[in-house]
């Protein structure tokens, strides 16, 4: 049985991400694929549902974001999985609503897509890397109690999104986010390079979450008196 909290939760995660895919991949569509509409569109989504949700559920939004989480142990197994399948759940109710407004082909514009000669190992790569600037900017702004979440953390993580995308988003779609590939290419059913929006933003996370809870969360010893 599903209580108050992880219900909450839950609806939080759903609504955060479906804003991400409906309003990233919208712009993705009604602009021509113009870079910066899209990169605004996805930092901006990100930025004010962070700031509106992020005290209820942490502002995910992103498997992989929830994913560095569970590596640190900063959630639950279960809870993870419930945030997993209310983030993926999210997109492809975004993603249908997407084609429903805007049929296909149109739709297709918002599936992230590797450009024409830049290989899958690369695509996969560069996925890795800006996920990896995200998930540690979530966990500088967000998770480090030294940071200023309650003042800057929707701010920062929009933002971090919007440069990414401006590198990015020509050469993969820059995802950076399993939900945000796997919503468009349910849908649609394009599929083609599909495994780069899942193993290089999972690998990206993991990277980040870890390395930052290693460098700068976790306990330090106290200096030895002299």
């Amino acid at each position: 049985m599903v209580d108050g909290n992880t219900l909450r939760v839950a609806v939080a995660e759903f609504v955060g991400t479906f804003t991400l895919i409906f309003i990233g991949g919208g712009a993705g569509i009604v602009s021509g694929q113009d870079i910066v509409a899209v990169a605004l569109a996805n930092g901006l989504a990100i930025g004010i549902m962070v700031s509106n949700l992020g005290h209820i559920s942490g502002g995910h939004f992103n498997p992989a974001i929830t994913l560095g989480f569970l590596s640190t142990r900063r959630i639950a197994p279960v809870l993870a999985g419930v945030y997993w399948v209310a983030q993926f759940a999210g997109a492809a109710f975004a993603a249908l609503l997407l084609r429903w407004f805007f049929k296909l082909p149109a739709m297709t514009a918002s599936v992230p897509t590797l450009k024409s000669g830049f290989g899958s190992g690369r695509g996969m790569a560069l996925e890795m890397v800006l996920t990896f600037f995200l998930v540690g900017t979530v966990f500088a702004t967000a998770v480090d109690p030294r940071g200023a979440f309650k003042a800057v953390a929707g701010l920062t993580i929009g933002l971090i999104i919007s440069i990414d995308v401006f590198v990015g988003g020509p050469i993969t779609g820059a995802a950076m986010n399993p939900a945000r590939a796997f919503g468009p290419e349910l849908v649609s059913g394009h599929w083609s390079n599909a495994w780069i929006y899942y193993v290089g933003p999972a690998l990206g996370g993991l990277i980040a979450a870890l390395a930052y809870e290693f460098l700068y969360l976790r306990q330090q010893p106290a200096p030895s008196s002299t």
